[in-house]
């Protein structure tokens, strides 16, 4: 399922650049996942006649959900979903240029109002996947005769999320700002709004860092001259949290957690 990134693109939402242009704000942050506040706008899919639709993915697409691999355009991570339907459990494969880059089972509960769901995902990372178990609620129901994913869901709590998923770290010299991922994200910016390569995810092509006041920050993510998510981060005054906003343009959610210097 989409949602596991869509529902805030958590490898790159959960880490965005959160430091400080001042160096006593340099090191390793990790985010709190307890403090995380998911978007409340749902995610909406269709399972009918055979068909899957991902309705709130950027580009929406609608392919059959016979387990095989059917192409989709327009999403720099994969370029094919396969959708294996099995009851009330859902097998999704992403995949880039016939490489898996990311796999989630998704299980609905008897009652259909919740679900569990396990992913594994590389298709933003050069070293090994981010992984994580969450649960997702039913907010709307879809249409009569269709599958029990069918209509939209939001997440309601995150079981667990692997630390190279929200690890990220920083050193700043004189105005410039390196930010490295465990995942193989990476880029050395100025620190006055001027644009910057973005290596290592192909969702994102160049970016921008404009420090606002002595203790936040903005960072704004491109894909091909066009934003994508922009993150403002406020540093706390001793230097050991961090609030961090995250805008996912795309698919219009914010989401919202606090972080702390390791």
């Amino acid at each position: 399922m989409r949602m596991i990134i869509a529902a805030g693109m958590l490898c790159g939402a959960l880490v965005p650049a959160q430091a400080l242009a001042d160096s006593p704000f340099d090191g390793t942050w990790k985010a709190d996942m307890s403090s995380v506040k998911m978007p409340t706008k749902p995610d909406s899919y269709q399972l009918k006649d055979g068909m899957y639709t991902c309705s709130t993915c950027a580009p929406a697409y609608t392919i059959k959900a016979d387990g095989s691999d059917q192409a989709v355009a327009g999403h720099p991570y994969f370029n094919s979903v396969a959708i294996k339907v099995d009851g009330n459990t859902i097998q999704e494969t992403d995949k880039k240029d016939g490489k898996t880059v990311t796999t989630s089972t998704t299980t609905i509960a008897s009652d259909g109002k919740t679900a569990d769901v396990e992913f594994s995902d590389s298709s933003n990372t050069n070293a090994a996947p981010v992984t994580g178990k969450l649960t997702i609620k039913k907010i709307a129901a879809g249409p009569s005769g269709s599958g029990p994913i069918s209509g939209s869901w939001i997440v309601s709590n995150f079981a667990s999320l692997s630390d190279n998923g929200i690890t990220v770290t920083y050193k700043t010299d004189g105005g410039m700002l390196t930010m490295t991922m465990p995942t193989g994200q990476t880029f050395t910016a100025k620190m006055n709004g001027t644009s910057a390569p973005y290596t290592g995810d192909p969702g994102i092509t160049t970016v921008s860092v404009r420090k606002i006041g002595s203790h936040s920050i903005i960072e704004t993510d491109m894909r091909n001259g066009k934003p994508v998510d922009t993150v403002k981060t406020t540093v706390s005054k001793d230097g050991k949290t961090a609030n961090v906003s995250y805008d996912d343009m795309l698919h219009h959610r914010t989401t919202s957690y606090s972080a702390t210097k390791q």
